[in-house]
C-alpha cells in the first residue's frame, strides 16, 4: 500500500487541516505516517514514500527557514517521493520553494482546500496512467481554474488521526491590516464556514464520539455568517449538542464583550481562554495597526474571570517590535504581571516582507529582542506554576491524551493542565474526571 506522509508546521489551523487531508488520503486507500514539526528527523520508514505533504507556516523567519530544511531533509532521505508543499508560506513564495526541486509541488495555501479531492483523482489517476510521476499527477490535478475563498472549508473530518481532542475551522484570513502580520497576505480575506454547516459538523464530531472540540480559525473575532457572528454561533452550537466540550482556539480582546460573556458562561465553554495581545503599549499596538489599546486587554481578562473560576488565560505578546523602547517594554511587562497571565507566548519580532512593519525604525537589536522574551517567559513559566498549585487537590473534567512515542498516557483539563495520568486503565481521547497531585500527576477521581 503507497504511503503517504504528513509533515504540519504552524499554527492550529495548520494541524487540522493536515488531519483532515489525511484522513481523506486514508479512505482513498493510502497508508498514512503524520509527523508534528520533525525537521530535524524526517520520518523515515522502512518502506519508500510515495508523497510527502508538507504545510508550511510564514508567520516568521525561522518558520520559514525549518520549513526548506525539511523539505530538504524529505528529497534526500525518500529519493523516489515527491514533495507536496502547502500552506502559507507555500502561498508567498512559490516559485523559490519550487525551484528545490523537480520533485517539488507547490500549492498556494489559498488553494489547499482543493487537496480534499486530490487523493481519490490521484489514486484514480495513478491506476489509468501508470507511466505519470506523482509529481506530474498532482500538477495535472491542478490545471483546473481555482476555486473560491470558500473552498477553504472542504478540509473537514470527524476522524483525527494525531490528535485526542476533535478540531473544527469556522473561519480563515483576516480583514485587519495589522502592519506586522504576513498571514493576512497569504490566507486572504475573511471568509466564514456557513453557521448551518458548522453547527452539523459538530454534532457530527459529537456523535462520532469525541469529547471535546476546538473551534479555530484565523480570527475568530471576524466570524460572519448571514447575521450571525461568533457569540451566536457558539450559542447554536451548545443548544444543538448535548455533552461535548467547546475549547475557544483564541480571541481578539475587544471581542470579549456583553454580547459573548453570557455565552461563555455555560459549563461547557472550556475555562481556558487565548488572547491575541501583542504588546502592553498603546503607542506600540498602534504601530502595529491592532484594532483595541491596552484597556481593552485589561477588561477582556478581567471579563473572562467573572464568568469562569479562575480560568486559564493565555497571550501572544511580540518582543524587539521596531521603536520599542524600555518604557515600552515596562508597560508589557507590567500587563503581563498586572493580569497575570498563565502563560505567555513570547517571541522575537520578524521582518515579515510585504509587511508595513518590514520597513519600520527604529530597528531592536536581535539581542535586546531575545532578552525581552527571556523576561517574559520566565514571567510565564513562574504564572504557569503558581496556577497548576492553585489547582491542587481539584477534580477537573479532562481528556486523555497519549504520547505517540512511548505509549505513556497524560491528561489535559478543562482548564489547560497537562499532566501524566497515573493509570494505564484509560483510552486516549477520553473524557475523564481527575484530581490533581503533586508532580503534577492526574489521578483518576473515585
Amino acid at each position: 500500500m503507497d504511503i503517504v506522509h504528513f509533515e504540519t508546521l504552524g499554527c492550529k489551523l495548520n494541524q487540522i487541516e493536515t488531519e483532515s487531508l489525511a484522513h481523506a488520503f486514508k479512505e482513498a486507500g493510502f497508508r498514512v505516517t503524520l509527523s508534528h514539526e520533525t525537521a530535524e528527523t524526517a520520518f523515515k520508514p522502512i518502506e519508500p514514500i510515495l508523497l510527502s505533504v508538507v504545510n508550511t507556516c510564514t508567520v516568521t523567519g525561522k518558520a520559514e527557514q525549518k520549513a526548506r530544511r525539511l523539505i530538504r531533509l524529505l528529497l534526500k532521505n525518500h529519493p523516489e517521493a515527491a514533495v507536496l508543499v502547502t500552506g502559507c508560506y507555500a502561498e508567498v513564495e512559490a516559485d523559490a520553494l519550487a525551484e528545490i526541486d523537480p520533485r517539488v509541488v507547490v500549492i498556494p495555501g489559498t488553494r489547499k482546500g482543493e487537496l480534499a479531492e486530490l487523493p481519490a483523482c490521484l489514486a484514480a489517476e495513478l491506476v489509468v496512467h501508470p507511466e505519470l510521476s506523482v509529481p506530474n499527477a498532482v500538477r495535472r490535478f491542478f490545471l483546473k481554474p481555482a476555486e473560491g475563498p470558500e473552498s477553504s472549508f472542504k478540509l473537514s473530518t470527524d476522524a483525527f488521526l494525531l490528535h485526542s481532542r476533535a478540531s473544527i475551522k469556522i473561519q480563515d484570513g483576516c480583514a485587519n491590516r495589522c502592519s506586522y502580520c504576513r498571514i493576512r497576505l497569504a490566507r486572504g480575506k475573511s471568509v466564514s464556514l456557513a453557521a448551518d454547516e458548522a453547527v452539523a459538523r459538530v454534532i457530527a464530531i459529537e456523535e462520532a464520539g469525541w469529547g471535546e472540540v476546538v473551534l479555530t480559525g484565523v480570527n475568530l473575532s471576524q466570524y460572519k455568517s448571514g447575521g450571525e457572528d461568533f457569540a451566536r454561533l457558539l450559542e447554536r452550537i451548545l443548544a444543538n449538542t448535548k455533552r461535548i466540550t467547546v475549547r475557544i482556539s483564541s480571541l481578539y480582546p475587544e471581542r470579549v464583550d456583553e454580547g459573548l460573556l453570557p455565552i461563555l458562561k455555560d459549563p461547557r465553554v472550556r475555562p481556558h481562554f487565548h488572547l491575541s495581545v501583542q504588546s502592553g503599549s498603546d503607542r506600540i499596538l498602534s504601530l502595529m495597526r491592532r484594532p483595541y489599546m491596552a484597556e481593552t486587554v485589561y477588561r477582556a481578562a478581567e471579563g473572562l474571570r467573572s464568568v469562569k473560576k479562575d480560568p486559564f488565560l493565555a497571550c501572544d505578546i511580540i518582543a524587539g517590535f521596531p521603536g520599542e523602547t524600555e518604557e515600552d517594554f515596562a508597560l508589557t511587562e507590567k500587563l503581563c504581571r498586572d493580569i497575570g497571565f498563565s502563560w505567555i507566548h513570547a517571541f522575537p519580532f520578524s521582518a515579515r516582507p510585504g509587511t508595513e512593519a518590514w520597513s519600520m525604525k527604529p530597528k531592536i537589536p536581535e539581542r535586546i529582542a531575545g532578552e525581552r522574551v527571556a523576561i517574559l517567559t520566565a514571567m510565564a513559566e513562574q504564572n504557569r506554576e503558581k496556577y497548576i498549585q492553585r489547582w491542587m487537590g481539584e477534580k477537573l473534567d479532562a481528556i486523555v491524551e497519549g504520547s505517540e512515542r512511548d505509549s505513556k498516557l497524560s491528561v489535559l483539563t478543562e482548564n489547560y493542565i497537562s499532566a501524566p495520568l497515573a493509570s494505564a486503565s484509560a483510552e486516549k481521547g477520553q473524557r475523564i474526571t481527575i484530581v490533581l497531585r503533586p508532580g503534577p500527576i492526574a489521578e483518576p477521581a473515585d
